[in-house]
């Protein structure tokens, strides 16, 4: 049954679209739910329409041989929920995926999936729909369940993100150029998103609620405007300590580095610790400072901020069967 025979718009056959999305780092300590920043570490995606109906998977790098390879891939289903918001039958696709970011380190890699599947089905609908900013947050949205990690991943920088009935907004900020970051990624451990947020009660005290909004005002200055500031609008009372039963060595890190000055935090929900410098100086140090202390193998990557989010490159080609 060929694609055309199945429903599908005609001017899909042969499209083609290359995605590039970057990890993220969400929350930022005290930013719970709303701060996001891109990174410079991508994950990559190749997608074309093929003749036979259905989805075919190949993943190569992080996750090849654990994740799905069909339609039950998070990246095919961002694609198809995408497809069927608008109301477009789905056609036949071959995907390949190309996976750098760690899976359940905290460094957003369910975010890119889903923003991978949403940004290539953009592209292969180019001409066929438009889709705003809004749009795209809007459905990556859907299926992350909140925005703070699909903000950066869509639009890179430092994002804010918050929900209204109309559904959720985004600003995109640039982040000072002395920011200079530091992801310490744990090679023997992860981090269930979901376990991560059973562990938080349903209520904070007032005085921890006032500490974190203050926290994240002075965070935002510290980002764009004074680094100097960023170990003090670091703190959080909401999130961390309350998870940091389920992962000791990270938040034993986070309080060896807070010790020496540094502005050490868990990156999203971990157990990856993220560590924001005013200096590229710093983030050597607090390297070796890891390196010291830790008891099991951890990496430390020195990486940027992306600028530039998810992009989609599309164009005709020959169908792949």
């Amino acid at each position: 049954m060929s694609a055309a025979s199945a429903g599908v718009d005609p001017r899909l056959a042969g499209r083609t679209a290359l995605v590039k999305v970057p990890a993220t780092t969400a929350n930022l300590g005290p930013g719970f739910d709303t701060l996001g920043l891109a990174l410079s570490v991508y994950d990559e995606l190749e997608v074309s329409v093929r003749d036979e109906p259905g989805i075919v998977v190949e993943v190569n790098g992080v996750g090849a041989g654990e994740v799905p390879t069909d339609e039950t891939n998070l990246v095919a289903r961002s694609i198809a929920h995408t497809f069927a918001h608008h109301g477009i039958a789905l056609p036949g696709l071959r995907l390949v995926a190309h996976n750098v970011i760690p899976h359940g380190r905290g460094m957003g890699s369910s975010a890119a999936a889903i923003v991978s599947g949403i940004m290539a089905a953009r592209g292969l609908l180019e001409g066929i729909v438009e889709m705003t900013p809004d749009d795209l947050l809007a459905r990556a949205t859907e299926l992350e369940g909140h925005p703070d990690n699909v903000a950066p991943a869509l639009f890179g920088g430092l994002t804010i993100a918050w929900v209204t009935p109309d559904g959720p907004r985004h600003k995109r900020l640039t982040v000072h150029r002395g920011v200079s970051l530091l992801v310490a990624v744990p090679q023997t451990s992860t981090m269930s998103t979901a376990l991560a947020r059973s562990l938080q009660p349903e209520s904070v005290p007032h005085q921890d609620a006032i500490f974190n909004v203050s926290r994240s005002a002075l965070l935002i200055a510290a980002l764009i405007q004074s680094p100097e500031l960023l170990f003090a609008a670091t703190e959080d009372k909401l999130h961390q300590n309350y998870r940091a039963s389920a992962m000791p060595e990270t938040s034993a890190l986070i309080t060896v580095l807070r010790e020496h000055g540094f502005a050490a935090v868990v990156s999203g929900a971990g157990p990856s610790v993220l560590v924001l410098c005013s200096d590229p100086a710093q983030r050597l140090e607090a390297a070796a400072l890891i390196e010291q202390h830790a008891t099991t193998p951890w990496v430390s990557h020195m990486l940027a901020v992306d600028f530039k989010g998810a992009t989609v490159n599309s164009h005709p080609a020959e169908a792949v069967a």
